[in-house]
């Protein structure tokens, strides 16, 4: 079997993972840079930029593990999708 992956949805997909990061993460009061360094990053370079799908920086299978111990939730969190995750970036600076 021959599947065949269009990279837009390759992209919202990734897109889709850090806005659930996101919202999980100012569900429970934490900052950009405090998950970094929860996850072990000296940085907040790679939250803020996956969360903002900026310049192809995306979260990996190990960040995402971590991240869920963090912020105590299952790993599959990050896939579901939301109406908060399928907003557009200004319906979501209102919703906060």
């Amino acid at each position: 079997m021959n599947a065949e992956f269009c990279e837009e949805e390759i992209k919202e997909f990734q897109r889709l993972i850090g806005r659930n990061v996101a919202r999980l993460r100012q569900e429970r009061g934490m900052s950009q840079l405090e998950l970094s360094l929860a996850i072990g990053n000296k940085s907040v370079s790679l939250v803020a930029g996956a969360e903002a799908g900026y310049n192809n920086i995306r979260f990996n299978t190990e960040h995402l593990y971590k991240i869920s111990k963090v912020l105590g939730v299952e790993v599959g969190e990050f896939f579901t999708k939301t109406p908060y995750s399928l907003a557009s970036a200004s319906v979501r600076a209102k919703i906060g």
